[in-house]
């Protein structure tokens, strides 16, 4: 195995800052006393503007529903109103529009129905808060379209974070961002005279209007910065073809994990054995076997262990916008984020599903080992928006991402699925450790699959192609033109 960065070396350096905030949060509504909130508990806050304080006073507070622009269906939940300086209080998720047919389903045609899209993502909202010039945005959590409870929230936002040391210090993100728990966002809205229940509820239609709320918000974010440099770490094994060994495969895993918290009794590491210790595994195993193959991929291959995924997808977000390798000519980017590590499965999980020609390769080495693929069980979790693949995506390289969520050989088929058992009990808590009921046969079964996955890529007489009508294809048409 070579180095992976030209300049000789397994490491690509990515600039990044820790934030530690110690943020204030008060609501004020007319007439009534301020309404104090108790970080962690009430609230969670921080900015990614990478300065030592953030002060808001006096900020009207607006309700702008699931704060989604989405032109494609005619969608707009910031019409008729200016929300510069203000703060923006608004719905996780994509709206949930019915079916006009069946109100008791979603209505496929507006927002992928079940599944989430990236409207839906906290990251979305954020950045679209910035773009329209808001002083803060604070997300309502719920667990269902969360896709994890606040527990989650808590432990990732009240210890350091982490963002990319840009050479603006990240003057354009919104100053402030907030989550707030659903008993904290009912009891304001009540306040303010209005029903949570039913703001949600009109806040599914297109003819939704932002609300002003009789509110203002009083914020101070207290933060302690540093910056340092971290690693992306890579290493190429050439191809074996001298006119196709400058196009490239990648294998993505990220290291990190969330580090310690010591404000925790009894357990205060995050191990992250699962998530993503054994996706590194897998890549490390991967870098293993390419060079044993007989006969050698004609294309080159990298192994990329990416860091801060968990802050953010930063390091596979540093990597996609300064490249080691032309992104046009990489043809894919295949990634490991936690593997199933209960035994062997009847079948494979493509959270990618439906987004790329690489579905069919997948489905064909499945088969020969006796499996299916079945597209992600839980679609409205959004996470194929919520791996490294998705900064491979957004600059237009077609990404494959096989998730744990399977039926395995050793429990009935209509057993619960393993890996929702994970995510409820030790997804991002320091319970995610290696475990004695682990069986690694599984892991060698996609550890295999994602190899003859990555192989046939590796020699195919063309590039895998984004599907019609998939949101990331028009970069990646536009590129490969060039």
């Amino acid at each position: 195995l070579k180095p992976g960065n030209p300049d000789g070396s397994f490491f690509q350096e990515v600039p990044l800052a820790g934030i530690k905030s110690d943020p204030r949060l008060q609501f004020v509504v007319n007439g009534k006393p301020p309404m104090d909130l108790k970080f962690a508990d009430d609230f969670v806050a921080s900015s990614a503007r990478l300065q030592p304080e953030i002060k808001i006073n006096n900020s009207d507070l607006v309700f702008v529903g699931y704060g989604v622009v989405a032109p494609e269906y005619g969608w707009d939940d910031y019409k008729g109103v200016d929300v510069r300086g203000k703060t923006i209080l608004m719905l996780i998720n994509d709206p949930a529009v019915p079916d006009p047919k069946d109100p008791s389903k979603l209505d496929e045609k507006m927002f992928k129905g079940r599944a989430m899209t990236y409207y839906g993502r906290w990251t979305y909202k954020y950045e679209i808060a910035a773009q329209k010039g808001a002083a803060a945005a604070i997300i309502i959590h719920e667990t269902v379209p969360a896709a994890y409870p606040w527990q989650v929230v808590k432990s990732s936002w009240a210890k350091e974070n982490f963002e990319l040391d840009n050479p603006d210090k990240n003057a354009g993100a919104v100053s402030a961002r907030s989550w707030i728990t659903l008993d904290v966002a009912k009891k304001l809205l009540a306040d303010c005279g209005q029903d949570f229940d039913a703001l949600k509820k009109s806040a599914i239609t297109k003819e939704f209007r932002p609300v002003a709320l009789n509110a203002k918000a009083n914020i101070d974010i207290k933060q302690a910065l540093r910056s340092f440099k971290s690693r992306n770490v890579i290493g190429k094994f050439e191809g074996a073809d001298p006119n196709l060994k400058d196009e490239y495969i990648i294998y993505s895993a990220h290291w990190d994990h969330l580090g310690r918290h010591q404000e925790l009794q009894g357990d205060q590491i995050f191990n992250g054995a699962v998530d993503n210790a054994s996706g590194d595994a897998a890549v490390i195993a991967l870098a293993s076997a390419f060079p044993k193959a007989d006969p050698a991929p004609r294309r080159s291959i990298l192994f990329m262990c990416t860091t801060a995924e968990e802050a953010g997808l930063l390091g596979a977000k540093w990597y996609a916008d300064h490249p080691l390798y032309p992104l046009e000519k990489t043809l894919a980017d295949i990634n490991i984020d936690s593997m199933n590590v209960w035994g062997k499965s009847r079948d494979v999980e493509d959270t990618s599903f439906g987004f790329s020609t690489m579905d069919d390769l997948l489905a064909a080495a499945a088969q020969r080992q006796g499996r299916t693929v079945i597209p992600n069980p839980r679609p409205e979790k959004g996470s194929i928006y919520r791996a490294d693949n998705f900064e491979f995506s957004k600059v237009g390289v077609p990404s494959l991402y096989i998730g744990k969520n399977v039926h395995l050989v050793s429990r009935p088929e209509n057993a619960p699925l393993r890996g929702d058992e994970f995510d409820l009990k030790d997804y991002h808590q320091p319970s995610d450790d290696v475990k004695p009921d682990w069986d690694l046969s599984g892991a060698v079964q996609d550890v295999d699959l994602l190899f003859e996955v990555g192989y046939q890529v590796a020699n195919a007489d063309k590039f895998p192609e984004w599907k019609p009508g998939n949101e990331f294809k028009p970069k990646r048409d536009q590129m490969l033109k060039k």
